[in-house]
């Protein structure tokens, strides 16, 4: 599973020239699902993005969360993030999940921040939609996590 974060001073989506979700400061998250991924991914995800400390304090330091400045999220399904590049001009996309098992993963994933990690607003994309994604990349800061490679950092911190 993958999750592309950036940090933002604002952040939209329009379907069909109607804006479905808007957030002031927070986190644009673009999230994809890959082969084999499941619920235990989405939470790992959840958990690193509710907890990342990538907003600055009074020092200037990035040392403060979401729950720290009281920040929203929208989360835009996107499969691209599994594209496999190694072969062609034109990108596979065999890596990534099937659109139901994807579905189900992104919509856990936004319960999980909403309920388990308590973030007041967490808007969403329309899965499977042709979205207009709108932001204003703050610092700019954006952070890839893959939870392939968190797990491995776990395994070798063990």
């Amino acid at each position: 599973m993958r999750a592309v974060i950036q940090r933002v001073s604002h952040a939209s989506v329009t379907i069909d020239g109607g804006v479905k979700g808007k957030i002031g400061q927070g986190f644009l998250v673009l999230f994809g699902a890959g082969q084999g991924d499941t619920r235990a991914e989405a939470e790992l995800l959840a958990k690193k993005t509710a907890g990342m400390r990538i907003f600055c304090d009074e020092a200037g330091k990035m040392n403060l969360s979401l729950a720290d400045i009281g920040g929203s999220v929208l989360v835009i399904s996107q499969f691209t993030l599994y594209a496999d590049c190694r072969r062609g001009t034109r990108p596979s996309f065999t890596n990534a999940a099937p659109p139901d098992m994807a579905n189900g993963l992104y919509e856990y994933y936004v319960k999980l921040l909403r309920e388990e990690y308590h973030i007041a607003d967490v808007q969403t994309g329309e899965f499977g939609a042709h979205m207009k994604v709108e932001l204003l990349n703050d610092g700019p800061v954006t952070i890839i996590l893959d939870s392939d490679e968190l797990k491995r950092s776990r395994s070798l911190s063990k």
